[in-house]
């Protein structure tokens, strides 16, 4: 009967150790994520002038056959 009282008394002595070891730590804390506001005066108005622009280009780019020449001259 001793030897069942001091190896009960043993396991509960080293199971409040593991228990309590460290203590507490400083809490962690996650960084506030902060989105930066971009403002621009163009919004989305950049992309349809280039295309405008290229559409212009390629229309107004003319024939890439020569021109034939007139006849006697």
């Amino acid at each position: 009967m001793r030897k069942l009282l001091i190896t009960t008394s043993a396991v509960l002595a080293l199971s409040a150790m593991s228990a309590s070891a460290g203590g507490l730590g400083e809490p962690i804390m996650e960084p506030e994520v902060v989105e930066a506001a971009t403002s621009s005066s163009a919004g989305g108005i950049i992309v349809p002038i280039l295309l405008l622009l290229l559409i212009a280009a390629a229309v107004s780019g003319g024939s890439s056959t020569p021109a034939p020449i007139p006849p006697g001259g």
